[in-house]
Parts: structure tokens; C-alpha cells; sequence
């Protein structure tokens, strides 16, 4: 079940997030974040009035998705249309349509927001990521080479886009 996340969810949520700092290059980050400010997050996204989605299986959140403006659209009113999405699964829940889900019900509710166009940051070795996200209509459009480091080397993005209308 994908429904729209609480403040209580802030908990799962973080450690859904967390999950992959240590050992992937998912979240180009070496710290892990705490309760705090997973909430604090959460808060400003339902503040905003952008989505912040949970997948449920039982009472256990298995996946969360959300997005933001991709670029601050109070200094870059041009961007106001177009948003950057994070999503992430469990593990051991991928590949079994919970990301499918979660993808859909984001963008559905972009468009009801009136975005014209969703962009994922993926890092280019994360070769599962590129093809889901080609699988729900997004294209490459960029790669960007070494503008990230993690793990004691440098890491290149990719960037694809998904026109919603």
C-alpha cells in the first residue's frame, strides 16, 4: 500500500535512507542522518506542500519517495515546473514492483501539482536505478563526470528526465 507519510514515519524513513550510506553510493554522503533531522525534512517537504510517499507491507514502511524543487525556485522562478525525486526500497523489496508504485503515485501527484518535468540524480555505476527509471519513461539526458566523491573516489552522475505531460 503507498500512502502519504507522516511525521511518525520520519523514523522508517531514516533508516530506509540510512541504509544506504554506508555501503553504496546512492546517498553521496559518509555520514549518517540522525532522527532529528529526518524529521526536520519531513516537516519542511509537508510544509511545502510536496508529496512525501510510504510503501507499506503490513505496519512496515519497505519504501519512500518524494520530491522537491530541482533548483531553488524562489531565486529561479523558471524552474518552478520542473522537481528532482528520491526514492529508495529496501533491499530485499526490490525488483518486486514497490518502486513501480511509488514512482507512479509521485508522478501522478506532480502532475496534478502542475509540474511539467521530474528529474532523478542517479550515480552512473547504480546501472539497476538507470534501467528502472528508463522502465517508467525517463531518458538520460546528461552525464556528468567526477562532480561527486565518496568511498575515496570520484563519482559521476547521471541525470534523466521524465516530461509529464
Amino acid at each position: 500500500m503507498v500512502r502519504d507519510a507522516t511525521i511518525g514515519d520520519g523514523a522508517a524513513i531514516g533508516a530506509l535512507y540510512n541504509a544506504t550510506v554506508r555501503t553504496t553510493t546512492v546517498a553521496w554522503t559518509e555520514e549518517l542522518e540522525s532522527l532529528e533531522t529526518r524529521r526536520a525534512w519531513l516537516e519542511e517537504q509537508l510544509a511545502a506542500g510536496n508529496p512525501v510517499l510510504v510503501a507499506e507491507l503490513g505496519d512496515r514502511v519497505i519504501g519512500f519517495a518524494s520530491y522537491d524543487d530541482f533548483r531553488d525556485s524562489t531565486k529561479w522562478p523558471g524552474y518552478r515546473f520542473t522537481v528532482e525525486h528520491s526514492i529508495h526500497v529496501q533491499a530485499e523489496h526490490q525488483g518486486q514492483r514497490v518502486g513501480s508504485e511509488l514512482l507512479g503515485a509521485l508522478i501522478s501527484r506532480a502532475r496534478s501539482a502542475g509540474k511539467h518535468t521530474m528529474i532523478g540524480a542517479i550515480d552512473s555505476e547504480n546501472a539497476g536505478s538507470i534501467r528502472f527509471h528508463a522502465r517508467h519513461g525517463f531518458v538520460e539526458v546528461a552525464r556528468l563526470s567526477e562532480v561527486g566523491f565518496k568511498f575515496g573516489r570520484w563519482l559521476d552522475l547521471v541525470l534523466m528526465e521524465c516530461i509529464l505531460e
